[in-house]
């Protein structure tokens, strides 16, 4: 069996501790006086634990790297039982850490346990955030879990503390506004960067687009005016690319007259027919405080797991208003090539999406609660969640919903991202 030793340390009065130059690791247990022992309790502390794989542990085999066939310093992963070279950040332990997010080593001549965790400079609480939300994670795909249940309460904590309290476990908040500063916050503090550096994040969920915008002149203009400025290079079609973590989908406006039975008509749309903005002709004018715009959109690249989200929700100066339009939608082999450009539609090689995720939002714009349905792929059925409560659902009634965001797996995803399951 596997245990967790305490490093014993002796500490005297007149002089600093003494640690051993040969160990980096935190003390994990200190004697001090007369036999009394007092036990730090970073040794409880590693979030990585249960990972460990006991059943690929062999520890009779000749005690050289699997790299480098070098027998000084020696360290065992935990995880899948290889042995690598450590001490360093360039060893081939700590590539092998990083690479397979493997954290658990042992070494071999000490017989000392260590856990590898990503330093981050003091202060940058962010880094918080990855780690309560990765220990969520582990706590609840673990197949040898105790309890049937798991509490995100940590987690919950991190958001609050991480957004400056932006976001509340005791008030809710909007859906869209939380999965915006959650994806891209878990990406900054695992490192990411806009452009350069990508992150589990980026690689997930990130695609790209072309944007084309034309500049139009103000409406209170003459017309011989608005003609002379549209030749001019300001008023031309510029084009740029940018990537994103998600589309938005604009409803049309929802009807304000009732029907004959003196009831609001509930309009219904096409997940395809919101979906023409981006298949780079359809126009749409867009107004700032000063200017007006008029663009169009193409993508250029689609991400293994595709997120929509359905514009409901318009504010003014005075109230927020939503629109109940009903968008119809297959739950799976949904195909966007058509959305692509030419020049992606031939280096794209599937283009077919599957339905996993549809988060909605029902009553009213300022209340209201959500509830989301749930792809288990294990046995193909779906389910609704609320809080505490899981039901049964039929993949016929998701559609009758006020679908609010929805996650799309590409049906070829399996294979590209089977090695970012954790963060």
């Amino acid at each position: 069996k596997l245990h967790r030793p305490a490093v014993m340390v002796s500490l005297k009065r007149e002089r600093e501790p003494e640690v051993d130059d040969d160990d980096n690791e935190d003390i994990v247990a200190a004697k001090i006086g007369r036999g009394r022992v007092v036990e730090d309790r970073r040794s409880r502390h590693c979030p990585y634990l249960d990972t460990i794989n006991r059943s690929v542990l062999d520890f009779d085999f000749e005690k050289l790297c699997s790299i480098s066939l070098s027998h000084i310093n020696v360290y065992a992963c935990l995880i899948c039982g290889k042995y690598f070279q450590g001490r360093g950040l360039k060893s081939h332990a700590y590539t092998h850490s990083v690479q397979f997010t493997h954290h658990v080593f042992l070494n071999l001549h000490t017989l000392k346990f260590y856990c590898l965790e990503i330093r981050r400079p003091p202060g940058d609480i962010m880094f918080l955030l990855v780690q309560r939300f990765g220990e969520l994670m582990r706590k609840l795909w673990n197949p040898r879990n105790f309890k049937a249940h798991v509490s995100p309460h940590e987690m919950l904590q991190a958001v609050v503390l991480c957004s400056k309290k932006n976001f509340q476990i005791t008030k809710q908040g909007d859906a869209v506004d939380f999965m915006t500063w959650f994806l891209n916050a878990l990406h900054g503090a695992l490192g990411g960067t806009k452009k350069k550096k990508p992150s589990i994040i980026t690689k997930a969920f990130q695609g790209s687009m072309r944007i084309f915008s034309k500049k139009l002149p103000h409406p209170d203009l003459l017309p011989e005016e608005k003609e002379a400025l549209l030749v001019t290079d300001e008023y031309q079609e510029q084009m740029s690319e940018s990537t994103f973590l998600f589309l938005t989908l604009d409803l049309p406006t929802a009807p304000l007259y009732k029907d004959e039975k003196e009831q609001l008509i509930i309009p219904q749309v096409p997940l395809f027919n919101i979906l023409g903005k981006f298949n780079g002709s359809t126009e749409k004018e867009y107004k700032t405080y000063k200017e007006n715009f008029l663009k169009r959109f193409q993508l250029t690249k689609l991400p293994p797991y595709l997120i929509f989200c359905i514009k409901r929700f318009t504010k003014n100066n005075f109230f927020v208003e939503k629109n109940p339009t009903i968008v119809n939608f297959p739950i799976t082999n949904v195909d966007l090539r058509e959305y692509l450009t030419e020049e992606a539609q031939v280096t794209e090689k599937n283009t077919t999406y599957d339905l996993v995720a549809n988060v909605v939002h029902d009553g009213k714009p300022t209340e209201g609660a959500y509830r989301i349905h749930v792809l288990h792929h294990g046995t193909g059925k779906w389910y609704e969640m609320q809080d505490l409560q899981v039901t049964d659902i039929l993949p016929q009634m998701i559609t009758l919903s006020e679908a609010y965001i929805q996650i799309w797996k590409r049906q070829d995803s399996d294979d590209d991202t089977n090695n970012h399951t954790g963060v």
